[in-house]
């Protein structure tokens, strides 16, 4: 094992230049080159294979190119994923603000039902979520009574919708 760990010592101070002048090229920073250049060192001290002295070079320049590729790509799949997650953040932001900008013109278009029976039957059975014979109660009417409002004000506020959407 001492005699893998010379050998290898032995590659690094003959290569090592050469190695991280190839890895600053492809990735153009300076702490990322030093990391693939150990990383490939690291891997030879594990790996039991013997390398032989007349493709050592070319070996080891081979590794560090295939390992700056492999991190490019991660990258470039990292940015990808990013820039997806940053294009479904804003869709999400533009479907809330589309829903806050409807519940904004359905409360509006409740607030402007006529007669006022109609809006306290939408917002007792909807709102409040009372059955039609609770708020039949409440309001001293017959069920028939706010089934009647329910649907004419239902109907108002299709109407209503539809034309704030066509505008």
């Amino acid at each position: 094992m001492t005699e893998r760990k010379e050998t290898i010592q032995q590659l690094f101070k003959q290569h090592y230049r050469k190695m991280y002048r190839l890895a600053t090229i492809l990735l153009h920073d300076d702490a990322e080159s030093k990391d693939v250049v150990h990383d490939v060192f690291a891997q030879l001290l594990g790996d039991t294979r013997s390398l032989r002295e007349e493709t050592a070079e070319a070996f080891l320049l081979t590794c560090v190119r295939n390992r700056c590729l492999n991190l490019m790509r991660n990258r470039q799949t990292q940015e990808r994923i990013q820039r997806l997650y940053m294009l479904d953040l804003e869709t999400t932001l533009i479907s809330e603000r589309h829903l806050c900008e409807e519940a904004d013109s359905l409360n509006e278009a409740i607030r402007l039902l006529e007669p006022p029976v109609r809006r306290e039957v939408i917002m007792r059975h909807f709102r409040d979520g009372f059955t039609f014979s609770e708020v039949a109660g409440q309001l001293g009417v017959s069920e028939t009574t706010i089934y009647k409002h329910l649907r004419r004000a239902l109907e108002s506020l299709r109407d209503q919708l539809k034309t704030t959407k066509s505008v």
